[in-house]
Order: structure tokens, then sequence, then C-alpha cells
């Protein structure tokens, strides 16, 4: 919880995350949930008490256990008489709302950076893996347990500011090529880039379409496939040469993958949750609080 260096009056990085949190809440969440519940936390705290957990990638108990010892922090959520019981914030983690709750949460992030940039950014997109369990990949092997299912993360991000302005939570292994509707649709409400960038899992003809022609993007994907004589169908699949993606900046894509390597750096690459919806809300919360600590 070092103060952050630049300026006296700078609050903890821990504390401007927790005040973030509690003001988009503010927008986007009702204070309760149920009109016959005991009311006695919103949902805003409640889900910045799960920001936190994420952040500081410890349990519902572990960010209790920091509140209680913190009164700057509790002033912050408002929780100054009692806290939250842990059960409290496991229910509200597994409610099918939270992927909802986040994803706007998220979008209104990326588009604060979007109309501070100067001008005009591009674009990179891409997935990555959250693994379920912290039993590494050699260890599963040596037990004969490889893993066959995580979470997919597929995210948008700004090529400048690297925070995302789509996000997609899914179940993988999948084609990358399944999350690109929700992804676009996201993306497409809140930005306006030059270019988007993408590897070959996201090579298809109908992509490019609806980034040039919906969108009004230039669509820059290396292609996965081409006809044996070395040529590709589609009048847009065909101009992607190595030249052209060359000339065009490519290189840029390499955006999103510094955005996975801060993102697992600095929350984890593996989550700790059991049963599966808690672990979708997990991955959502870690996006959340990686953005707003951004």
């Amino acid at each position: 919880m070092a103060n952050e260096s630049d300026g006296q009056n700078k609050l903890p990085v821990v504390e401007r995350v927790a005040e973030l949190a509690m003001l988009l809440g503010q927008r986007y969440l009702a204070d309760y949930g149920a009109v016959r519940s005991r009311h006695d936390f919103t949902q805003r705290q409640l889900l910045t008490c799960l920001v936190l957990r994420a952040y500081l990638k410890c349990t519902y108990r572990g960010v209790l256990e920091v509140l209680s010892v913190s009164a700057s922090l509790r002033q912050r959520l408002g929780l100054t008489e009692k806290l939250p019981h842990f059960t409290t914030l496991q229910k509200f983690s597994g409610r099918s709302q939270v992927l909802a709750i986040v994803e706007p949460l998220v979008a209104r992030i990326g588009q604060a950076a979007v109309q501070q940039a100067p001008a005009p950014t591009a674009v990179a997109v891409d997935s990555t893996g959250l693994a379920t369990s912290t039993a590494s990949a050699y260890f599963r092997s040596r037990c004969g347990g490889p893993c066959r299912q995580w979470v997919k993360l597929s995210v948008v991000v700004l090529c400048g500011s690297l925070l995302p302005v789509g996000l997609v939570l899914d179940w993988g292994p999948s084609n990358d090529r399944v999350q690109v509707p929700r992804l676009l649709s996201q993306a497409q409400a809140i930005s306006r880039p030059t270019q988007l960038y993408a590897d070959a899992g996201y090579d298809a003809e109908w992509i490019h379409e609806r980034c040039r022609q919906q969108w009004g993007v230039e669509s820059l994907i290396r292609p996965a496939r081409q006809r044996s004589d070395g040529t590709r169908n589609g009048q847009w699949r065909s101009q992607m040469s190595a030249e052209h993606l060359r000339e065009r900046g490519y290189g840029r894509r390499w955006a999103v993958e510094s955005y996975f390597s801060g993102l697992k750096r600095t929350m984890g690459g593996a989550l700790s949750a059991r049963r599966p919806e808690q672990q979708l809300a997990e991955a959502a919360f870690r996006v959340l609080a990686y953005a707003l600590r951004r």
C-alpha cells in the first residue's frame, strides 16, 4: 500500500481503487438488490469489496481482515459501523448478474480513455486463458490430468492506454471467432479507432466486413490459410500480405499481449474460486480491478 510518488495528496493505490469502484458502482448499480433485503450493505459496497479481493489476491475472509484493520479503507466504502460476513460476499459473487454488472463498468473506463486520447487510436483484439486451478500445467501432466477447461478472457484493448473497450468471458477451449460478435458490439458502442489488429485466430472475411462496413475501421488480421497456389479468397483477406500488414503498423498488435502480461503479473493467472459461476465472476473482477489500478 505504498503511496504514489507524484504528489503528497495522492491516495494509496488500494484506496484509489476502492474509491473509483464506489464511484462507478453509484452510477450503474441500484442501492439494494431486493426490496425486502435487510439493507445492511449496498450493492456497490459489496462490489467494491470483491474488487479489493481481486486486487489484493486474497480470500473472502482475507479482504474482510484487511478492512477490519484499515479505518481509511472502511471510510472509503462507508463501512464504519460493521462489515459484511464473508458468505455475503461469496453469495454476491455467485450471482448470475455479476458479468452484466462488470461489463458496463469496464466499458465506462475504456470510454473515458477514448475521450481523453488526443487523437483516434488503434485497438488490438486477442484472448488468453486463466487457469481454474493453482496447480501448474507440469504437475497436472505428471499426474495424468491435463487441463481440459479454463476461463477464456477475450478483450479489445486500446493500443495507447492499454485499457479494454470490449470484454467477453467464456469457457475455453473454443475458437476465437466465437466471441467476436459480442466483442465488436461492445467496442463499437464506445470507440471509433483507426485500425483493428488481430492474429490468425480471427482470420475470417466476415470479421473484415463487420469492421470495415459496419464500424468503419480498417481491419488488419494475419491470414491463417491460403490456397495451394498461395492466393487467398475474399476481398479483404486477399490483401493481407506480410508486406501490407507491416506497412500498416501490424507490430502494434503486441499491445494486447502487453495487456495480458501486465494483467497476469499484477492480478495473477490462476483463479482461486472453485464453482464455475464464481470463477467467471473472479476473472471479471480481476479485469475491473486492473483497469481501475491503471
